[in-house]
Order: structure tokens, then sequence, then C-alpha cells
């Protein structure tokens, strides 16, 4: 059997063991969510875990046989690994080939007391010995005291020492009425984890952004003109928050200034919220010294009115109102005229007319390193949608002479990924001269 690894930013394949606890409805909703983001799962369950939760349930959410014997299907009454005349062609040192993860959420004492031996009398404990080609975790669940006793915490510390990661459980009041540390983690923490150890294990060469600090602004800015009313923009910030979910995936350690929108923060991203365009601004400049490279991906508002209102504008009769609008600070500017020569900085430009002009006067008046712009007119590209279709400009031998580059249409998922391996790639060009 060929064996591909797959890794966190394209398809992983992620190998679930689950054991006997009231938080195996947790491993549900990792199933589940590991499923709908694109990975290939397999669960293997023991039998005390099939007490809780039935083995067609995972089946469901995976689309794929759950592992509960060591046998053949049909040999336990009940076992959806297969069929009698079609027993699956998978055993244990085939699943342990085949991921590229392990995962045993809940993992109960006795799994724990079970690796920490090396004993393998079952399909998950022996899959876990025969696997060994990459990370593997545990996320303990139990009673506080069987938590807490000494042999439990000896047998995880013999697992740390044998290369398992270890989720800590929660505290709080337990299933059993007792309240203390042993709740399994939530699914999002695990998630994270797994995440977390996947990039950790890919080659350097499959992590550009590996060690550096990139630092995003995304979503709109708000400017209140009084209590209840604001001015602002059509951004959703999904650009940007594409870019640090990538960014992230590629190795980096990545801080998200983001204006009010309405996205799940991204996992392992350290995410500042900001409304206005001066509370923006103050973001980046604590954090812009320390970024190795600088999106601004943000739709930052130019004006802002000069007078805020304490209490709610009453229209009183008028048919019309006056409002004085003031600059608010150029954050692309100020950031590139700051940049030293190490530092990558990246402008966006949206434009309704004479695009390719009006960005390249940005590009050289910013002194960016590059710039992505596109039109609002152009169908695939502007607010809210999920696809883009973007112009890349760099400075060329001369202000008036940039390097233009058209780029296709594509999900922004996939463009934030290209802009960023071509960041990297320039500023490995720049570090090298």
């Amino acid at each position: 059997m060929s064996h591909r690894k797959r890794t966190v930013g394209s398809m992983t394949h992620i190998l679930l063991g689950v054991t006997g606890s009231i938080a195996a409805f947790k491993a549900c909703h990792l199933a589940s969510d590991w499923s709908k983001q694109g990975h290939e799962v397999r669960v293997v369950m023991t039998a005390a875990a099939r007490e809780f939760v039935t083995p067609l349930t995972f089946s469901s959410l995976t689309h794929t046989p759950t592992r509960t014997s060591m046998f053949a299907a049909g040999h336990n009454p009940g076992d959806v690994a297969g069929t009698p005349d079609r027993p699956l062609a998978i055993n244990h040192v085939d699943d342990a080939k085949w991921a590229d993860v392990l995962v045993i959420a809940p993992a109960s004492a006795d799994i724990i007391a079970k690796l920490a031996c090396g004993i393998a009398d079952d399909q998950l404990t022996s899959t876990a010995l025969a696997y060994s080609a990459g990370p593997k975790i545990l996320c303990p669940a139990m009673n506080v005291h069987m938590y807490e006793n000494a042999v439990t915490q000896r047998n995880l510390r013999i697992c740390r020492e044998l290369g398992w990661t270890v989720v800590e459980p929660g505290s709080g009041m337990l299933a059993c009425h007792d309240s203390g540390k042993g709740r399994m983690q939530e699914p999002g923490l695990i998630e994270t984890a797994v995440d977390d150890l996947l990039r950790e294990n890919r080659p350097d060469s499959e992590m550009p952004l590996r060690g550096l600090h990139v630092l995003v602004t995304a979503g709109p800015t708000q400017e209140p003109l009084d209590p209840v009313r604001f001015l602002t923009n059509h951004s959703t910030g999904k650009m940007g928050y594409a870019l640090a979910e990538q960014a992230r995936d590629l190795g980096a350690r990545v801080t998200l200034v983001s204006g009010p929108v309405a996205l799940q923060a991204p996992h392992g991203v350290d995410v500042v919220a900001v409304r206005t365009a001066q509370e923006m601004f103050e973001a980046v400049q604590g954090r812009f010294d320390d970024s190795d490279i600088t999106v601004m991906a943000a739709a930052v508002g130019d004006f802002r009115p000069q007078e805020r209102s304490s209490e709610k504008i009453k229209k009183n009769g008028r048919d019309n109102i006056t409002l004085t609008l003031t600059s608010n600070p150029d954050i692309l500017a100020w950031a590139g005229e700051r940049r030293r020569e190490d530092q990558v900085l990246c402008g966006f430009a949206m434009e309704t007319t004479d695009l390719e002009a009006n960005a390249a006067k940005k590009l050289a008046s910013k002194h960016c390193t590059m710039l992505v712009a596109n039109n609002l007119r152009t169908p695939g590209a502007g607010f809210a949608a999920d696809t883009n279709v973007v112009t890349v400009l760099r400075p060329g031998d001369t202000d008036d002479s940039p390097v233009i580059e058209h780029w296709d249409k594509m999900g922004k998922g996939p463009l934030a990924r290209r802009i960023l391996v071509e960041l990297a790639s320039i500023r490995m060009g720049a570090r090298q001269n």
C-alpha cells in the first residue's frame, strides 16, 4: 500500500481513537468538524466507547466505516466495519501507516495505562502501537480523583516520554457530580492543538513563513457620528482573514488587527479587535517593528467626522444636515516610510476606474514592496465575495514602470496563499541580496 503524507493546509489523514467516556459525544464534533474541513477521518472505537456512541454515528459523520474489531466484520454483533462477505481490507497496521496524526479523544485512564505499558489487546491499542510516523495526541477524560491518582499521572508522564502530546483536561462539574480537573477539552482547542502539531512536523520546504511574524489588517473601520450612527464601508474582512489563516498554515506567528466583522476568529492567530481607523493605526504602530511581513488588507476609512455628537442627532424638521469630515491617519503610508530593508510591506487597493494607473501611484507613494489591486466592478471581485480577481504590482526600474501581473479569478483562500508565498520569496531574495 503506497502512503503519501498529507498536511494541514491541504487534506490530512486523521485517525481518531474513541474510548469509553461520557465525553465521547465531543469526539462526534471532532469527526464532523474535520470532515467538513476536507480532511479524511477514520475512527477506531473501543468496546467501552460503543456503550456511549454507536459506530454508525461516526460512520455517518466521516463517510468511512468505523473500526471496532481486530477481526473480520461479522465476528462481533453490531460491528459496522464491513460485511461478512466483504470485510475491510485495512487492518490496524494499514491504518497506522495511513494516518498523518493519531488523536485519542476521549482518552480514558484505561487506554492511558495500556499505552504507557505497550499493551495491544484491541483494535485501538494495536493501531497505536503500530503508529510511528507522525504526531500523536491524548485528550484525557475521567473523574478528577482518577485523573489525580499517582498511577494515572505516572502513566501520563510515561506517555509524554514516548512522544505523546497531552491536551490537558479542563476543570468543572463532572458527570459524576464531582468537581475538578477531568473534563475533556473542548473540540476547538483540540483542533488547534492538532493543527499546531501538524505544522511543526511539516518540512521547511512546505513552510516558507516558519519563524516569521506576519502582521495583517482586515475588515472595515467605523467612524462614529453619534452614539447611534457611524460611517463605514462594505468590507467583510474575508480577504484579510484568509491571509491570516494561510499565514498561520505556512508557519508564521500571526497578528490580525481586525475591524468589526461577522467572522470567527481564526484558531492560533492573535486577534486585536479595533473599531476606528485611529484604533487600527495605534494597533499597527505597536506591532509593526516586530513584523517581518505586513499585509494591509483592511478597508480603512479615509475620513471621520470632525466632531462626534455625544447625543443622538435628531432630525428636528430639517431636510438636510452638513457634516464636516477630517482625514484619518494613512496607515499604509506610515508603514511604508518606516519599514526596514528586511521588512516586506504589501498594500491593497480597491478601484472603480483606471485600476493600473491608480494602483501604480499608490505602490510608489506608499513605498510598498507589493500592491494587490482589484476593481469593484469586475465580476468575481469586490466586497463580500468568496472569490477575487487581482492585479499585482511590484516596483520596476522607475515609479512609472512597475512590474504588473494579472491573476485569474480564484477563491480568497488560494489567493491569500499565493500572495504570501510571493511575499516570502521577495523577502528571501532581499535578504540574499
